[in-house]
């Protein structure tokens, strides 16, 4: 193979990856698989899509770089032969409350385009059919859909004065507040008089006047600034605006919230909704199905819509081959799942006319159930058959076997990984000593004897989003799982149970959302054990325990604890290089030069500084630290499995299922909680699946009950209890359609999951 046939990797040392190099064969599906923590996102996005896409910005001018998004320069020796790269990861698109599928997907312009042509009476042009646009969108909501009113009440204590504390209960407008001093400053009221006295004048210039300029401000009002009420400044400012969103909880219990009345809805306001198509307004087509949509299109016999069927068609053809016919184009991007975005990116490009791309897809198999893998299959070969090539991070057993070339990485995780096991293909694989080929080669067997409930709690009628009037017994004190195809209801089921419990308490939901990561989160601070290390070295040493925090006295002071300067580069990238003067490590040299003595870590007993300390990983902490309460509350990241982490890594790091055991740890050794866990194997590989599993197990003997969302087959098998809803998703699901024991799912006919087990 030539340098046109394949991608060259050489020396790759990206976090844990050690040195590695190998050769990707191009035009092809290469699969990357190894257990969670080997290195295969290092080497994949952090690597060779990081390679890529800052290549592809140098192309541009340097004024134009400042506006594009930054990529971190990986550690690598070289890379040769690198085709343009385009990343479709899990990442929620931003939750905007104006994107919507239709808008995501770039779907709703083109409807809005054959509306302007077809639709009768003539409205207007295409913008005109937009709920972002002011010729559409609905004049009371502005195109959102539902309303946020103000109760004035609760915004306002009218029993205080603006000089009193607290008077208006938002953030800045407090007593020598930015937002207070407008008011405060403007010399129309008197300070020390109580809302309710004001006259009927004062009270509306303070609550309701438009934006004016004084007549004759005090001489401490800013020369261009301008008065406005408080109820059109808070709806300009804050409610409507992103600043309503970052401070919702402080907001929302000062709104009544609601479906807007004038729309209905719909966003679009009546003049848009009276242009309709075959009896249907835009609003009416864009809340069917994407398949009755496709249908609805299709039917259309109009000569002027002739060139956008086609287009429509394609698009809408591509979402449900690969499995989103139940959504609709009005469906807000915010309720979407993470794998459920990431379909509706792989199906933007499979229409795409660009070759010789190539596509990064990291584990698109989450979420999924083994019925909407066969569609997602479809789909990725559809991408490698249009002349690209296909790089997959991935631990389902399915997805692995449509691989042209596996790479397998290795042998354990984080410093024990790192390393290239086997190269070449799946039968290779099946045959080969590595972990994942052991574990591809294996089947999870049904559980023999499975638990009985002790009692059961009985949900009654349960209607949110697509359930069918459900009602059923749920029993407790056993391991069940929820399964059923993606879109099916089991989250919606899950959070009708949880909202119905009646001691709310008791039940802990564990998502995947992150656990409030920022760069200063590291797995040393979530589980509270930092303190406890700094306090080892200051009772040693007779020092205050900040000389030991890189936050505090024992902090780097030439960067001032961050281990790197960052040199600011005007319109170009900004340089990040190591602290010379702490080489990295983030510690005063004073700091530094205190050590502590612990357990053996390998050959014999050594002694550590506190960054040292701080780089070891879980499992090497809790020897150096035995029999102290540091082991003792590092010992539920060993039981989860995360033991190769190290104490300061931060947790913006690490995956979402690394995320979500990390949540598990902090909840061990808990008794009588109700435990609803969201698909606890997204990102796991097969044995680390046989791991958790055994996890579920102990959290049910220790007196809980455990309650999964999950589609992994070897995961329904170990359940005591399953419940499958279907059959098929969205309006096509919602009903209960098996509760039983899992090895007498595969004797029921409606299910969709029986057939996988």
């Amino acid at each position: 193979m030539d340098i046109q046939d394949r991608i060259i990797i050489r020396g790759a040392r990206e976090n844990n990856l050690k040195d590695v190099s190998l050769e990707i064969p191009k035009h092809q599906i290469t699969i990357f698989t190894g257990v969670s923590g080997s290195g295969k996102s290092s080497l994949v996005l952090d690597t060779i899509a990081a390679k890529s896409r800052r290549e592809l910005n140098d192309t541009f001018p340097t004024f134009v770089q400042q506006y594009l998004p930054k990529y971190g320069r990986p550690h690598v020796d070289a890379i040769e032969g690198l085709p343009i790269a385009i990343v479709i990861d899990q990442k929620k698109p931003a939750n905007n409350s104006r994107s919507t599928v239709g808008t995501y997907t770039d779907i709703y312009a083109l409807i809005r385009l054959l509306f302007s042509r077809v639709g009768k009476p003539f409205v207007g042009y295409a913008e005109s059919f937009s709920f972002n646009h002011p010729e559409g969108s609905c004049p009371r909501c502005s195109g959102l859909g539902e309303i946020r009113e103000l109760d004035i009440h609760k915004l306002v204590d009218f029993d205080k004065s603006l000089n009193d504390e607290d008077t208006i209960h938002y953030i800045a407008f407090g007593k020598g507040g930015w937002r207070w001093i407008r008011y405060a400053h403007s010399g129309l009221f008197d300070l020390d008089k109580k809302i309710r006295d004001y006259s009927p004048e004062e009270l509306d210039l303070f609550l309701n006047s438009p934006q004016i300029r004084l007549k004759n401000p005090p001489k401490n009002w800013p020369k261009t600034a301008k008065y406005e009420g408080l109820i059109p400044r808070m709806y300009r400012s804050i409610i409507n605006s992103e600043e309503g969103l970052l401070h919702a909880a402080v907001l929302n219990p000062m709104l009544r919230m609601g479906t807007c009345p004038d729309c209905g809805g719909t966003r679009l306001n009546a003049r848009v909704r009276s242009c309709k198509i075959e009896g249907k307004d835009i609003a009416e087509v864009c809340a069917l199905s994407i398949t009755r949509l496709n249908s609805w299109i299709r039917s259309l016999t109009d000569p002027l819509a002739v060139d956008l069927k086609a287009a429509i068609g394609a698009r809408l053809t591509a979402l449900e081959e690969i499995g989103l016919g139940y959504l609709s184009l009005d469906r807000a991007v915010g309720s979407l799942s993470g794998g459920e975005a990431q379909r509706c990116k792989i199906a933007k490009y499979i229409n795409s006319s660009l070759s010789d791309v190539l596509y990064i897809l990291d584990e698109p198999s989450t979420g999924l159930h083994d019925h909407d893998i066969e569609l997602m299959k479809h789909s990725v070969r559809r991408l490698r058959d249009h002349g690209n090539t296909v790089l997959l991070v991935e631990h389902h057993k399915e997805m692995i076997r449509i691989a042209d070339y596996i790479v397998d990485m290795g042998p354990g995780p984080g410093i024990d990984g790192g390393h290239i096991v086997f190269q070449g293909t799946y039968d290779k694989l099946l045959k080969s000593t590595t972990s994942t080929g052991e574990m591809l080669g294996r089947s999870g067997d049904f559980k023999q004897q499975p638990r009985k409930a002790g009692h059961s709690f009985a949900l009654q009628h349960a209607t949110l989003h697509n359930l069918k009037d459900v009602s059923i017994d749920l029993p407790m004190g056993i391991f069940g799982v929820i399964a059923g195809v993606a879109g099916s209801g089991k989250s919606s089921l899950m959070e009708c149970f949880r909202n119905s419990y009646p001691s709310p308490e008791e039940i802990v939901y564990i998502s995947q959302k992150n656990i409030g990561v920022s760069l200063r989160s590291t797995p040393a601070t979530y589980m509270d054990v930092a303190g406890d290390i700094r306090k080892i070295f200051a009772k040693k040493h007779k020092k205050k325990e900040t000389c030991f925090a890189f936050n505090g006295q024992g902090a780097c002071p030439v960067c001032g604890g961050k281990g790197v300067i960052v040199s600011e580069m005007a319109f170009m990238d900004n340089i990040e290089t190591t602290c010379e003067a702490c080489g990295g490590l983030r510690y005063s040299p004073e700091a530094l030069q205190y050590t502590v003595k612990g357990e053996k870590l390998g050959e014999g007993e050594v002694e550590l500084n506190i960054a040292e300390v701080m780089d070891l990983s879980v499992r090497l902490a809790s020897t150096f630290f035995r029999d102290t309460v540091i082991e003792e509350k590092l010992r539920p990241m060993m039981n989860v499995g995360l033991g190769y982490l190290h104490l300061n890594q931060a947790l913006s790091t690490l995956s979402g299922g690394e995320l979500q055991r990390l949540k598990m740890a902090s909840y061990l050794g808990e008794k009588g909680k109700i435990f609803i866990i969201d698909e606890p194997t997204d990102g796991l590989h097969p044995k680390d699946v046989h791991h958790i599993v055994g996890l579920f197990e102990q959290m049910v003997d220790e007196g809980n009950t455990v309650y999964v969302i999950e589609h992994n087959t070897d995961v329904i098998k170990a359940a005591d209890y399953v419940i499958e809803l279907g059959p098929g998703a969205g309006e096509a699901g919602g009903e209960i359609i098996y509760t039983g024991t899992p090895k007498g799912l595969t004797a029921c006919k409606k299910s969709v999951t029986a057939r996988y087990l």
